[in-house]
Order: structure tokens, then C-alpha cells, then sequence
């Protein structure tokens, strides 16, 4: 501290404040450090900060169950992991697979008897040797059998096996009682729900899945602290720094905190958060014209009033101004400037020490 100030004495001895100008030479200012940078005009501001989680859109959640009843044999993929669609996580043994199967293939071998049966009485038909009857009757035993095979088809593929499951297993007849559970989309493990050596019902849920981009954040605010808060407006989470836009303000008042559920999109970042992951976000706020945003440093006080150094010709000018709102890194202020002006923004403890010892 005391060779600072024997610094300034000496950068600045001889200096003069004519008119409120504290006289600083190129050479003092570069060995004082002093920056400077323009205020910016401002159309909108950060708020304060709301605690807000951090979730998965309900159209990217899948719950993965049990289509069947049996006991899960085994796990294949864990919660963190990244899976493909049709990608097997899980296998059950089930005895309900086994009958299924069976009446598939019974309802098969029935359809080709169908089939031969048709073809036999179409054609003694044509030939006028049997009545158009018994033909019309063969033709609808064929039509029901055929609609029983698709039934137990279509049964088979929710139980889980896929087009080619069912070709082999009509090719090769033979039965299986392992079922694989598959992904429905490509995802994210987000929770295993259920352990191997479990007997599960129907239904039962296994694994929970979703996809992580975007997110949502689910931002709780005040009522009285609602203010401009609309579709579309800009909101920043504090740590992680990402952003997002507002895509639904609810318009019921939570009994426990009157607070409003405001959600939140993020597009852009969204793999630097985490679904449950609790966050503090600040919402943008419509700002009266004439403010300008400044990074904190360029600010000082004195006599209870707020002051910024103005570049000009040969030193700095002190010129007082109106504190409007503060955001995370910068301050909204109002008052004589421009956006032309150059604010000192770093070296200002060394200016104020000058300006008041002037003073």
C-alpha cells in the first residue's frame, strides 16, 4: 500500500484538476494500468436469481417395462450409459413367450392346410363338380385363419420380437423362452428400476430412458416477481454459464411459496447440465431506455454518490451516475454518457485517490 501511494505521488505530482479534469499523461496511465471501455446500451437486464432444476422433456422419456411376466435373467446396460435403438437391455424368461409362440405357429400350420384346402375347392369349383357354397365357406375359414395368425403375430411383436425373430422362429419352429427387452429410441440410461433374479409382472418397469438435448429448466419465481417474464425471453443459468428461452409461464400459483413455474428451453449447452441438477438462473428484464451496462470495476462511490471516470482529452473526468439494477459480472446505471464515451474500467482506486486529493 505504501509504494502505491508513494507510485501515485510521484505519477501524479504536479497534475492538475481544472473543472473536475484529473490530468493523467500517456506514460501514467500505462504505468497505473488503466483500461478503458465504452458503456454498452442496454435493452434488457438480468434479474435476480431463481432456484431452478434441471429435466428431461417429457416427449424424450421412455419407460422401459417388462412386456411380459417372468424372471429377469439379466441386465445388460447400466444407468449413464448411452444406448441405440433396438439395442437390448434386459432379458426375461417367460413362460406366457412360450404359449404365445406355440399358438403362432399352430395358427401357421393351420393357414397352410387353409391355403391348400382353397386352392383345391377353387378349383373344383370352376370345374362345376362342388356348389359355389361349399367354396365360399372354405375361402372364410381361410380369411379367419389368416386373421388368427396376424393376431398372434402382432402379439409376438409387443412381447418384443422383431421381423426377423418371427422369420426364423417360422422357419426353424423352434421355441424360446428368452425375451430381450430393447431400447425404443436412442438414449440415456437415466435409472435402473429393477434388479437380475427379480420375477416381474406384465408392465413392470425396468429401466428409465430419455434423451439429453435440450433440457428443461424448471424455474420457480416469486409472483411479485414475475415482471416481463413471456415466451420467448432470455434466461442464463449462473454456473454452468448456458442460456436458454423461456417456452411456458404457468399460470397457476403454487400454495407452498406463491411462486409460478416458469420453464425454461436450453438448446446450446445443454450437455454441460444434468437432469435433477439444481440451478440458479436469472431471467431477462425489459429496461427503460437511456441505461448502460459496465463492468463493476468502473464504478466507485463517493460521498454516497455513484461516479465514473470519462476518458477525455489529457485525463479523465468524473461524472456522476444513477445505479439502476446489478446483474452477475456488470451494473446498469443511467446518466450523462454515450456509447462513444471510454469509461475507465480497471486503475479507477488510483484515480479516485487523485481526484479526491485534488478535491
Amino acid at each position: 500500500m505504501k509504494k502505491t501511494l508513494v507510485l501515485l505521488s510521484v505519477l501524479l505530482a504536479g497534475s492538475l484538476h481544472a473543472a473536475g479534469k484529473i490530468a493523467i499523461d500517456p506514460a501514467q496511465r500505462e504505468a497505473l494500468d488503466i483500461r478503458v471501455e465504452s458503456p454498452q446500451p442496454v435493452v434488457s437486464t438480468w434479474g435476480m436469481p431463481f432456484p431452478a432444476k434441471v429435466v428431461v422433456p417429457n416427449a424424450q422419456l421412455r419407460v422401459v417395462s417388462a412386456l411380459r411376466a417372468g424372471l429377469l435373467e439379466a441386465l445388460l446396460v447400466a444407468e449413464g450409459e448411452e444406448v441405440v435403438k433396438g439395442q437390448p437391455l434386459a432379458v426375461i424368461q417367460s413362460p406366457q413367450l412360450l404359449e404365445q409362440q406355440r399358438d403362432y405357429l399352430t395358427a401357421l400350420t393351420r393357414l397352410e392346410l387353409s391355403r391348400a384346402a382353397l386352392k383345391r375347392d377353387q378349383q373344383l369349383h370352376d370345374e362345376g363338380i362342388i356348389a359355389e357354397r361349399r367354396y365360399l365357406e372354405t375361402r372364410a375359414n381361410n380369411i379367419q385363419i389368416k386373421t388368427r395368425v396376424e393376431q398372434h403375430r402382432q402379439l409376438l411383436q409387443l412381447a418384443g420380437l422383431g421381423e426377423g425373430d418371427l422369420k426364423i422362429l417360422a422357419r426353424e419352429r423352434r421355441l424360446t423362452s428368452a425375451l430381450k427387452i430393447r431400447s425404443p429410441m436412442d438414449a440415456v440410461v437415466l435409472d435402473q428400476l429393477a434388479t437380475p433374479g427379480q420375477q416381474v409382472d406384465a408392465l413392470e418397469p425396468i429401466y428409465k430412458v430419455g434423451q439429453l438435448s435440450p433440457l428443461w429448466l424448471e424455474i420457480h419465481v416469486p409472483l411479485d416477481k414475475l415482471g416481463t417474464s413471456a415466451n420467448g425471453t432470455l434466461v442464463e443459468v449462473d454456473e454452468p454459464e448456458v442460456g436458454g428461452r423461456i417456452i411456458t409461464v404457468g399460470r397457476m400459483v403454487h400454495e407452498k411459496d406463491q411462486g409460478i413455474l416458469v420453464r425454461a428451453q436450453v438448446d446450446k449447452g445443454a450437455e454441460l447440465l444434468r437432469p435433477g441438477q439444481f440451478v440458479q438462473v436469472r431471467i431477462a428484464q425489459a429496461e427503460e431506455a437511456g441505461g448502460f451496462r459496465i463492468p463493476r470495476a468502473a464504478l466507485v462511490r463517493s460521498a454516497g454518490k455513484s461516479w465514473v471516470f470519462i476518458a477525455v482529452t489529457d485525463g479523465f473526468s468524473p461524472t456522476q451516475v444513477q445505479m439502476r439494477s446489478e446483474e452477475r459480472d456488470h451494473l446498469i446505471i443511467s446518466g450523462k454518457l454515450t456509447s462513444g464515451d471510454k469509461l475507465a474500467i480497471s486503475g479507477t482506486a488510483a484515480l479516485k485517490s487523485a481526484w479526491l486529493e485534488n478535491e
